[in-house]
């Protein structure tokens, strides 16, 4: 255990270090982040922040590999930088081309369900997961194995997407990720996951100084994509897709605002939302200010987290 925290502790300091010379270097480079014309006045102010600081996680993967160079770890880092490479792509286009739309949808739905189909064939052949889905009280589902593929694949890719949309506020995502990784930290029998989990947890610590309210960077798709798909990974890992529903209850919150508002948009031209996805509801409708979302949304995560931990250590 106290190897595992001198190596959080170390992906901490060097991604505090670090991120400062990241900045600079975007900054430099004009890679920022354009506003959408429709978003808060408020958000308008943001023009010009830094784009695409995610990319200072990867110190996180780098660590962990040199920590613990396992079959399993590989695994989790190669997707968190699949998914990072995503994103990646996405926040490039938005940076050089000030496009606030990025790539399309499509191109990244594609990248995402061949990158998850890859990952999920990987576990199943290579590390034995079973094609089994476990419920409460020891009772499970079995599925043949294409099936449970392609359930797991929508379940990836729509969690990796609700996780994304959560990045929309100074330190939001942050505050909200880090209980997720910590509840698999709590739960695993497997180092690889605990320092993965750990070193995750410090990094994101370290770039919080720097994402929070004002933001001096934001993230982007880079870091958020890949937070969303090892989050994903995670769950199918230590087969805990039942708690989903819990664990992710912020990020699915977000994700069916989104739907819903689009939904009620087209069937009666009016917005069931001030703005979706509904952190910016909360700050139009209630003049929240963005810490407070911040707070608030940390708050639930931390509980949803605790939780699921109870769930799983007397129900699962």
């Amino acid at each position: 255990m106290f190897g595992i925290l001198g190596i959080s502790a170390l992906s901490f300091v060097l991604v505090a270090l670090c991120a400062p010379i990241l900045i600079w270097g975007l900054r430099n480079l004009k890679l920022t982040q354009p506003i959408r014309s429709e978003l808060p006045p408020d958000h308008q102010a943001k023009q010009g922040t830094p784009l695409m600081a995610g990319l200072i996680l990867l110190v996180g993967v780098v660590i962990s590999l040199q920590s613990s160079p396992a079959p399993l770890m590989i695994f989790m880092c190669v997707t968190f930088l699949l998914f990072s490479f995503i994103g990646f792509m996405d926040d490039f286009k938005k940076a050089v081309w000030q496009d606030p739309s990025g790539i399309s949808g499509r191109t990244k739905l594609m990248f995402q369900f061949a990158f998850t189909f890859i990952l999920l064939i990987t576990l199943i052949h290579s590390f034995n997961l079973s094609s089994d889905i476990s419920l409460l009280y020891g009772f499970k589902i079995h599925l043949p194995v294409y099936v449970y593929i392609v359930i797991m694949s929508l379940f990836v890719v729509g969690s990796a997407n609700a996780i994304n949309f959560t990045d929309g506020l100074d330190g939001l995502l942050i505050n909200v990720a880090i209980p997720s990784y910590f509840f698999f930290f709590l739960i695993s029998d497997k180092q690889e996951v605990q320092i993965f989990t750990l070193v995750m947890i410090s990094c994101l610590l370290g770039l919080f100084f720097y994402n929070i309210h004002p933001a001096k960077a934001f993230m982007g798709d880079t870091g958020s994509l890949a937070i969303g798909g090892s989050l994903s990974i995670l769950a199918v890992i230590e087969k805990v897709e039942i708690l989903i529903p819990i664990l992710f209850f912020v990020y699915l919150t977000e994700q069916i605002s989104v739907i819903l508002q689009v939904w009620y948009f087209k069937r009666t031209k009016l917005r069931l939302f001030k703005m979706a996805p509904i952190h910016y509801h909360f700050s139009l409708k209630y003049g929240w200010s963005e810490n407070k979302i911040v707070i608030v949304f940390g708050f639930i995560s931390w509980a949803s987290a605790l939780i699921c931990w109870f769930i799983w250590k007397y129900a699962l």
